[in-house]
């Protein structure tokens, strides 16, 4: 399964667990992907991180009015990032590809408003990053990669086994 494909299952599964309140083991289906597994339960185990980051960047909307399908495409791409060491892979997407992910999502599933939104959000959420690490170059995430040490705390995930 390509990995834009598990995205969108993480996408999905983290929607019907907010709505639902079942458990994500249950929505996540027994055929999901290791990836996927990791995207969709960082996000709910930082969920109130991330709405923090949503709120302080969805200028004029608070995360409560987001529809939660938008706010669980959003999750996902902050999880990838903001923690890119949480989702197993050879390397981590740049935080552009998480960001046209979420795009491509919002432009499948949801309404016609949704893909700028998402898009405005995610992509303030990276300006502000950049400037807090002094405009990290193109290669920051092979950066991160070598030097784990260098990231801020707040950007650091601790390991939390999977189910």
């Amino acid at each position: 399964m390509r990995r834009s494909d598990q995205r969108r299952a993480a996408v999905v599964a983290l929607y019907q667990h907010d709505l639902t309140g079942r458990p994500l083991l249950e929505t996540l289906g027994p055929n999901a992907s290791i990836f996927a597994r990791a995207l969709a339960y960082a996000a709910a185990d930082r969920a109130e991180e991330l709405d923090q980051v949503i709120d302080r960047h969805a200028h004029g909307w608070s995360v409560q009015r987001i529809q939660p399908l938008e706010r669980s495409i959003m999750r996902v791409a902050l999880i990838e990032m903001l923690h890119p060491d949480v989702a197993p892979g050879e390397q981590p997407i740049p935080p552009e590809g998480a960001i046209e992910e979420a795009l491509e999502s919002a432009k499948t599933f949801c309404g016609s408003d949704a893909p700028g939104f998402v898009n405005g959000v995610l992509g303030a959420v990276l300006r502000e990053v950049r400037e807090q690490h002094k405009g990290p170059s193109k290669n920051s995430s092979d950066r991160a990669a070598a030097h784990p040490e260098e990231q801020p705390e707040s950007f650091q995930i601790a390991s939390k086994p999977i189910p």
